[in-house]
């Protein structure tokens, strides 16, 4: 089956309708859906075999999107995340009260991202807040670096794929720790 690909319009359509979508990210192709239906989120962990302990990374256009999301932290910790914004860098922020389990996990944090891949910011604009993303892969394969990649993987379980490029990242964002600077993820 070949998806349509979609205009970000139409993606964040189907994701508030509980749809998963895939999409174009700065280095690989990304799953996404709405953070706050836990159906679609529970869906999206069961396609990539991944257990709800792990977590998930949100993405938005601004950090603006995850005041809700995310706990206050020092200034000096909240200005070294907003230097690498916008850009491929997690951070794992102290979670806040929007912040549900099938999101953080066995966290007390939520890793969030402002996106600067175009494709990313006209699908978090178009949705109105931040979504999902994860690397478009089974667990233990490797992260889809094309539609037809995607395609192989998934089929008719999600609902289409996001027109636009990918970015020129070799590897999946970098995850930092606000509070504490340690990389957990090299990116």
């Amino acid at each position: 089956m070949r998806h349509t690909l979609l205009q970000a319009a139409e993606a964040a359509a189907k994701m508030r309708s509980g749809g998963i979508v895939a999409y174009p990210t700065e280095a690989v192709f990304g799953l996404g859906c709405d953070p706050e239906n836990q159906v679609a989120v529970q869906q999206l962990l069961s396609l990539k075999s991944r257990p709800v302990s792990a977590g998930l990374i949100l993405i938005g256009a601004t950090f603006k999107q995850f005041e809700h999301w995310v706990d206050t932290v020092p200034v000096a910790q909240l200005a070294a995340a907003m230097d690498s914004w916008p850009g491929p860098v997690t951070w794992l922020f102290p979670k806040g009260p929007r912040a549900p389990v099938w999101i953080t996990g066995a966290h007390d944090t939520v890793a969030i991202r402002v996106t600067a891949h175009q494709p990313c910011i006209a699908l978090c604009e178009a949705f109105g807040g931040p979504l999902v993303s994860t690397s478009a892969n089974p667990h233990s394969a490797p992260p889809a670096r094309s539609a037809g990649q995607v395609e192989g993987y998934f089929g008719s379980f999600i609902g289409g794929i996001l027109e636009g490029p990918l970015g020129s990242g070799e590897r999946p964002s970098e995850i930092r720790d606000v509070r504490t600077g340690k990389v957990f993820r090299e990116g």
